[in-house]
């Protein structure tokens, strides 16, 4: 009996030393730790219900205070019928705006983005395409997702499958970034530190369980 009582001691104790690592970013409350796309308070068309964050209104992007570098990134979500999102990361101010690789968030059945691979829900948004057996819920539902940046390596992953995983040094990186509108800049995904990014894409979407631990 003791025996069992100093395992599951120990076994809780890792599981809590192992949670200890990681940051919330949205404490289910309030939008602290969040600004508007100018460094303000972030547009009353982002609201806090029933413990998310939901763009409900006309709003602009909201952007994390903090930057981050190497990190994993956890996050729920869920979107509105046709709706398009996404979240950002390692992004940084360029005359275009802010600019980042996106882990894309969309209605697959009833957005025209969905008929493209590499817009696709949790693809690296006009780059990398997700994995076609990923598992996708459906409208209304809450999807788990997570983003691994570690150097130069990215990973998108989709209700607990790996859906994207590319090394932004490598040939086909190269060859897909060519081929997108973002061939022109030299420092798109890092691996220097940038801000996360929750879009406001005209459409209703909900965030919640956010939370970021860095590598």
């Amino acid at each position: 009996m003791l025996r069992n009582l100093l395992l599951a001691s120990f076994i809780a104790g890792a599981a809590s030393a192992k949670d200890a690592d990681w940051t919330p970013l949205f404490d289910g409350k309030s939008l602290a730790g969040w600004t508007s796309a100018d460094g303000g308070k972030p547009s009353d068309g982002w609201k806090v219900e029933d413990g998310a964050i939901h763009r409900a209104a006309k709003a602009g992007d909201m952007i994390s205070a903090k930057e981050y570098k190497d990190f994993e990134f956890e996050f729920e979500w869920k979107i509105s019928a046709k709706g398009n999102s996404g979240v950002k990361y390692r992004v940084h101010k360029s005359p275009g705006g802010w600019l980042g690789p996106e882990y894309q968030v969309l209605d697959d059945k009833g957005h025209p983005n969905g008929k493209v691979p590499d817009t696709t829900a949790s693809s690296i948004y006009e780059i990398a395409p997700a994995a076609k057996d990923k598992d996708l819920k459906p409208v209304g539902e809450w999807n788990v997702s997570k983003i691994v940046a570690k150097g130069t390596v990215l990973e998108h992953w989709l209700n607990g499958k790996l859906s994207v995983k590319i090394d932004t040094t490598s040939e086909e990186w190269k060859k897909l970034k060519e081929d997108s509108k973002f061939s022109k800049m030299a420092d798109f995904a890092g691996p220097a530190a940038g801000h996360l990014l929750l879009q406001d894409h005209g459409d209703e979407v909900w965030f919640r369980n956010l939370r970021i631990r860095e590598l």
